[in-house]
């Protein structure tokens, strides 16, 4: 290990590994929203009920799988846990792409254009729309296998290479690239599938899983080279490695790191980890407030199309939805607001982070005014639902954060797992229940589209989920300031 005197700073090369897997991670996840509603749908006519069942059980399928990601990090390491994980969900990414394939060969038709040319509602339209979800289904359950790896081990990566007073900020850095992935999709996935659409090379949107699905194996050879835990680093000198154990308490249980042979870890089991309150705290602002960020990460392009009739390919639709997560960047200002509490304050860690969590759940109550200043300006909603989710984004970098403030280090990436189980099981009830809403809202030729105040129609259904979102974190706040009223660390 080098010894000199100057800290070095190999911790932030390592932030930004876990930044660009969190890019890649939400691009792989992006693909099917920003292509189904014109390119998928259309091809094997689905509604908004298929794809919100698809959407539903990729989040369950996430939940279930985070529960033993979490774990499987912990037992395997974060570094071939790690690469585990991309590999599967970059391989199930680029399985989406031979769903429409195996569609035709179950129906017996010859390509896509004749899939397209079935008469709606038709049974055999019924068939290829059954089928086709089925597939996707598949695909995303393998997709869903490996992502729900990487939250738990970026952030047991974190927890090894920062102390406490810098995790909110180093979470909010590396999950700030879900935004960018977000940011980036809009731009690149609709423009690709249109264009191998226009010469021929299916209907344009597999390509674009296969394209970006492989950007994951890319990924892998960068983190086999580049990653060790700090101490057996010889990018980690002296120095930094002192900084980065700086705040070790003389709490048996926190992972020594001084030295290359740290003392045997103990271990929480998955069971045994419900017994704690801090564990259902945390688990509670997941359960409450994950769903809030896939409704928007999955709905947002169908809301352009549906409500402004602006496709994913239209430039003006791309615009928007860039303009909307570029103001999701904010969110790295939030990941630095516990640390000025902190530092400047003189809070500590898990009070300073519960303060900045209160400010942030305040935020998301500007998209109940998304639906109602729609009617003026598409760019009303965008900006309002844009400055929700940096709030979402800040909020769960250091719910993340609060992981490493209560539990000891060997235990993370399983509460992690558990938490993002919850998470997951909040999206399945919104991205399902939105879905059958939206549905529902158009109405029938005996029932009468939904009626919400001056909205009709689709416009109503969306002020729905809308006032849902923006009350949830509050809602989550409370719950956890009553299970974990004060900082309390976790002794096992």
């Amino acid at each position: 290990m080098n010894t000199t005197s100057k800290m070095t700073n190999y911790r932030w090369v390592i932030c930004s590994l876990l930044f660009f897997a969190t890019t890649v991670n939400y691009m792989d996840r992006q693909v099917l929203s920003l292509t189904w509603k014109d390119f998928i749908a259309p091809e094997f006519h689905w509604t908004d009920s298929d794809y919100g069942t698809i959407t539903s059980l990729f989040s369950l399928f996430y939940s279930v799988g985070q529960l033993f990601a979490g774990r499987f990090i912990d037992w395997m390491g974060t570094k071939k846990g790690y690469l585990w994980a991309i590999g599967i969900w970059s391989a199930g990414a680029c399985l989406h792409a031979f769903c429409g394939w195996g569609t035709e060969l179950v129906l017996g038709v010859d390509d896509a254009s004749a899939l397209v040319g079935l008469k709606a509602g038709s049974a055999l339209a019924v068939t290829a729309a059954t089928v086709s979800v089925y597939f996707f289904v598949a695909a995303r359950l393998v997709l869903a296998a490996g992502e729900a790896g990487n939250f738990p081990a970026a952030v047991k990566v974190t927890a090894e290479y920062f102390p406490k007073k810098d995790r909110g900020f180093a979470t909010s850095l590396f999950n700030s690239g879900a935004s960018i992935g977000a940011l980036l999709a809009p731009l690149t996935i609709p423009t690709l599938a249109k264009y191998f659409q226009s010469i021929g090379v299916g209907n344009g949107w597999e390509v674009s899983f296969i394209i970006i699905g492989a950007l994951g194996f890319v990924w892998m050879g960068f983190w086999v080279f580049i990653y060790d835990k700090p101490s057996q680093s010889k990018h980690v000198n002296a120095a930094e490695l002192a900084y980065i154990n700086s705040d070790v308490d003389d709490d048996e249980d926190d992972e020594k790191e001084e030295t290359n042979e740290p003392k045997e870890e103990k271990q929480l089991g998955i069971l045994k980890a419900f017994h704690y309150k801090q564990t259902w705290a945390f688990a509670l602002g997941k359960f409450m407030t994950d769903g809030v960020w896939w409704f928007f990460l999955f709905w947002i392009p169908a809301y352009v199309s549906d409500v402004y009739h602006l496709p994913s390919s239209d430039p003006k639709a791309q615009l928007l939805i860039f303009v909307l997560y570029a103001i999701v960047m904010l969110s790295i200002i939030g990941g630095y607001l516990p640390t000025y509490f902190v530092n400047k304050r003189k809070m500590e860690p898990y009070a300073g982070r519960m303060k900045a969590l209160l400010i942030f759940a305040f935020i998301p109550l500007l998209a109940l005014f998304a639906q109602p200043l729609g009617t003026y300006s598409y760019w009303y909603p965008i900006i309002l639902i844009g400055l929700a989710c940096a709030a979402h984004q800040a909020w769960s970098a250091n719910l993340y954060s609060t992981i490493g403030d209560m539990f000891p280090k060997s235990t993370i990436g399983t509460i992690a797992g558990i938490g993002g189980m919850a998470g997951g099981l909040g999206s399945v009830f919104i991205n399902k229940g939105s879905g059958m809403l939206f549905d529902y809202s158009v109405g029938t030729a005996t029932r009468a589209p939904l009626h919400i105040l001056t909205f009709d129609g689709k416009p109503a259904g969306y002020f729905l989920v809308f006032c849902f979102c923006a009350v949830a974190y509050l809602i989550a706040w409370g719950g956890m300031k009553l299970l974990v009223p004060k900082y309390k660390k976790v002794k096992l």
